[in-house]
């Protein structure tokens, strides 16, 4: 129990004073979507491909940091790696990837489906509770009781695909994804099972 709230504190530590409200215009972005993200997204970021994550409804501030994140510059390599994503932003400018987060953020997410009643349930146990004996602190302290996320902190997760949820929590427990701050998503990843992975997943698939 000690392991679990000092996670939480770390995590507490970590949030920044209120910011002002995020700007970004959503008008602007109609023909980047249309042109590049509605194939793999949706034009109203209600993704219908699994692996690709839904981003309608998310919360602008994390849309934004992700499009900047997936951008290499001055030489340096992306803080998140993905080839795909890497030359969908490579054209792209900070006013553009703003008015993207905008866009998206203004979406009405649809309701997911889980599809495991055991799984189900094993992952509310661990989103609700955590898991005391391994340090894993309830997932809804930072993503809320339900998955709404916190504006410019951490991401919606309700409703999204569970295999995207999936591989991303066992990205970054191999460290393959690493641009979660202060590495708290991976010191929590690392103490999941495969099979507790696909439960939180499976559970926040019918989040509502």
């Amino acid at each position: 129990m000690k392991r679990v709230l000092a996670l939480a504190a770390i995590f507490a530590a970590t949030a920044v004073a209120a910011e002002p409200p995020f700007k970004g215009d959503a008008a602007k972005a109609q023909n980047i979507v249309n042109q590049v993200c509605a194939a793999c997204h949706a034009a109203d970021g209600n993704s219908q491909i699994a692996a690709n994550p839904k981003l309608a409804g998310q919360i602008p501030e994390y849309l934004y940091k992700q499009l900047v994140n997936f951008k290499a510059a001055a030489g340096k390599k992306a803080e998140r790696e993905n080839p795909v994503m890497a030359g969908m932003v490579a054209p792209l400018s900070s006013d553009d990837m703003r008015n993207l987060a905008a866009y998206f953020a203004e979406q009405k997410a649809k309701p997911g489906h889980a599809k495991s009643k055991d799984l189900v349930a094993l992952g509310q146990r661990i989103y609700r509770g955590g898991i005391a004996a391994e340090g894993v602190p309830a997932c809804s302290s930072c993503h809320g009781p339900n998955g709404a996320g916190m504006p410019s902190q951490y991401p919606r997760l309700s409703g999204q695909h569970a295999l995207y949820t999936e591989t991303q929590l066992k990205a970054f427990r191999a460290g393959a994804r690493a641009n979660d701050a202060a590495a708290s998503m991976r010191g929590i990843a690392a103490r999941l099972s495969d099979r507790e992975i696909e439960a939180v997943a499976d559970y926040l698939a019918g989040l509502r």
